[in-house]
């Protein structure tokens, strides 16, 4: 069975206004209490074996949402950036930045610039966060990121939506229902646990008709 020479996980941070509307809360208060989740994952990333962590945080179809909640998202895409890098770069986090950013408000793109530059040393953690991506244009342009071992979508829905598509070829993939805010360690680590449970072929037979 291959092995991967690193655990990347990649998550599609979905339900996040679903979740303020069932408490009859405003959109953004979803998205605020999604940048919360988006904190804890990050902290039990390493204790989970996971050496890289890529998280799906604005798609390129999602230009589509109503401007004021869009304005919203990359104000508040910019705040998380300014607040976390110090903390980022303490803990050993390498963040990146991965999607088009011609499109970007430029508050953004000097958190991005900053929050990059702050934390390149980091080694305990490469964290990428996706903003104005798709995988679609990634692949054509030929910008590509290493192959993703596991792939896990909050929030109900079951497909990739144009989330590395070419790195999840062979991932495992893990649904839940749960809302994004709700995510926290114990769901993170039912997903890998389930994850090392899985026999990964990639194409050969099965570990125990190998022998």
């Amino acid at each position: 069975m291959r092995q991967s020479t690193s655990f990347h996980v990649a998550i599609v941070m979905d339900g996040n206004g679903r979740w303020a509307t069932r408490r009859g809360l405003p959109r953004a208060a979803g998205h605020r209490a999604g940048a919360e989740a988006v904190r804890r994952a990050v902290e039990i990333a390493p204790g989970c074996g996971i050496s890289a962590l890529t998280l799906y945080a604005f798609s390129s179809d999602n230009w589509t949402r109503p401007a004021a909640e869009v304005s919203v998202l990359m104000r508040l895409f910019a705040r998380y950036l300014r607040k976390e890098t110090a903390e980022l770069a303490e803990k050993g986090v390498k963040l990146t930045v991965i999607g088009r950013r011609d499109r970007l408000p430029r508050s953004l793109l000097d958190a991005i610039t900053a929050a990059e530059q702050g934390t390149a040393r980091g080694t305990k953690l490469e964290l990428r966060i996706a903003v104005d991506y798709s995988a679609r244009a990634a692949i054509q342009r030929g910008d590509l990121l290493p192959d993703v071992d596991l792939l896990i979508r909050t929030g109900g829905e079951q497909r990739l939506s144009d989330f590395l598509l070419w790195e999840c070829a062979y991932a495992e993939l893990w649904f839940t229902d749960r809302m994004w805010p709700d995510f926290g360690a114990a769901h993170l680590a039912a997903a890998v646990h389930e994850f090392h449970s899985r026999d990964r072929r990639f194409g050969g037979l099965p570990t125990r008709e190998a022998v």
